[in-house]
């Protein structure tokens, strides 16, 4: 069976004649079916944008949501099954800190630290040509005092001095040394530092700072 092509063409062309004032019901079958198509394709276009395009975002989001909550659930299924072994460790940290604290005399205990210095450079037969307490630096928990020294003596007694400094009852460090001949004897400059922990009243007072100066930056970045 031959089909026209154009003969085909040409009734097509015929059924789009003549469609003004008729009703669509009327029309012929192709205006008919390329009105419903168009009506579909417009009814999906103005679905995916009002409609279906909020779904996949909120789909999107709990999958997002569902992946962050497994991540969660995996992290702390892991410290549950480590909790034994994350409490001694913790417990270590505590007594290493509870140490450390006991090496950092209090406010009212500085005097005595500065003496035990001064003590620990006599006892060896050093002769202090210089021993000056600086400004005291205050950090978020604890105070460092820098001690400017300079002390004379025997090499082998300088030498011992040092290694007091570093058994101490309390933590100084000795900083910035420099060693010289002086007259057949050695002469030892440095900057000693000694620190002690804060008290209550002190660290509220650092806390407060901080949080005004936070304030501050947030203002000026506004």
């Amino acid at each position: 069976m031959n089909i026209d092509l154009k003969d085909l063409g040409a009734q097509l062309a015929a059924q789009f004649q003549d469609l003004q004032g008729r009703q669509p019901g009327q029309w012929p079958l192709a205006p008919r079916l390329l009105c419903a198509a168009g009506v579909m394709a417009l009814v999906a276009v103005l679905g995916y944008f009002f409609y279906w395009s909020g779904q996949f975002e909120t789909q999107e989001q709990g999958a997002a949501e569902e992946q962050r909550l497994r991540e969660e659930y995996r992290v702390k299924m892991a410290q549950a099954i480590n909790l034994e072994a994350l409490q001694a460790q913790k417990a270590q940290v505590d007594q290493y800190v509870v140490r450390l604290e006991k090496q950092l005399p209090s406010k009212s205990e500085m005097a005595d630290l500065l003496s035990d210095i001064n003590q620990a450079g006599v006892g060896r037969g050093l002769q202090f040509e210089l021993f000056k307490p600086g400004a005291e630096v205050v950090r978020d928990y604890y105070a460092e005092l820098p001690i400017d020294i300079k002390v004379v003596g025997k090499y082998d007694d300088v030498g011992a001095f040092a290694a007091d400094m570093a058994n101490l009852p309390r933590i100084v460090t000795l900083n910035n040394m420099a060693v010289s001949g002086k007259d057949g004897s050695l002469q030892l400059e440095a900057v000693a530092k000694t620190f002690r922990y804060l008290d209550p009243d002190e660290i509220a007072a650092q806390k407060k700072k901080a949080r005004e100066e936070k304030m501050k930056k947030q203002k000026g970045g506004a």
